[in-house]
C-alpha cells in the first residue's frame, strides 16, 4: 500500500533499513572477510566485528521501541520492520554461539575430533547465518526500496493500522 506522506519523512524511514543493511554488508561480511585474513597476526580487528554488531543490534531495537511514542506512524512501521528482522538476526547469532559452545565442549570434555567438532559448528551454526545474512540482505533492500516509494508491507499495516493517513494506492505489490 503506497501512501501520501513527505520525501522528508520517507527519508527518515530508510534510516533503520540503512543502519541494520550497514551491519549485515559492510560488517558481517565486508569487514568479517578484511579482518579474517590477518586474524592469524591481529586478532583484534576481527573482535570488531561482534561488538559493531551487537552495538547496531542495539541500536535498533532500542531506537525501534523508542519510536512508538516519538516517531510518525510511517516512519515508526519502518523501524519496527527493522526491529523485527534484528530480532531474527540475534536469534540466529546466538543459534552460531550455542552451536560453537558445544563444539567447544564436545572436544575438550567428550574427546570429539576436532575435524568432525569443524563440521558441526559450520553446518549446524556458520551456515544458517550465512543464509540468514544473505535472506536479510534482500529483504532489507526490498524494505529500503519499499520506504523511498512511501510503501509498506500489508503484515505491518495489520500490527500498526493506518491512523488516517492518506492512501495513494490501496493495492498490495509488496508482501512481507
Amino acid at each position: 500500500m503506497k501512501f501520501d506522506i513527505s520525501a522528508e519523512e520517507s527519508k527518515r524511514a530508510k534510516i533503520p533499513h540503512e543502519i541494520f543493511l550497514t551491519n549485515l554488508i559492510g560488517n558481517h561480511i565486508l569487514w568479517f572477510v578484511a579482518a579474517l585474513g590477518t586474524v592469524k597476526t591481529y586478532w583484534q580487528p576481527m573482535a570488531l566485528v561482534p561488538i559493531v554488531s551487537v552495538a547496531s543490534l542495539a541500536y535498533v531495537l532500542w531506537r525501534a521501541r523508542k519510536s512508538l511514542k516519538s516517531d510518525s506512524w510511517y516512519v515508526m512501521c519502518h523501524w519496527q520492520i527493522a526491529a523485527r528482522r534484528s530480532l531474527v538476526f540475534i536469534y540466529m547469532l546466538l543459534l552460531l554461539a550455542t552451536v560453537g559452545l558445544l563444539g567447544w565442549v564436545g572436544y575438550t570434555y567428550l574427546g570429539m575430533m576436532e575435524v568432525a567438532v569443524f563440521a558441526i559448528i559450520g553446518g549446524m551454526g556458520v551456515l544458517p547465518v550465512m543464509v540468514t545474512v544473505l535472506i536479510q540482505i534482500i529483504m532489507e533492500s526490498d524494505a529500503l526500496h519499499q520506504a523511498s516509494q512511501h510503501r509498506l508491507p500489508k503484515s505491518i499495516l495489520e500490527k500498526y493500522p493506518n491512523p488516517g493517513i492518506a492512501v495513494i494506492e490501496d493495492e498490495f505489490k509488496y508482501d512481507d
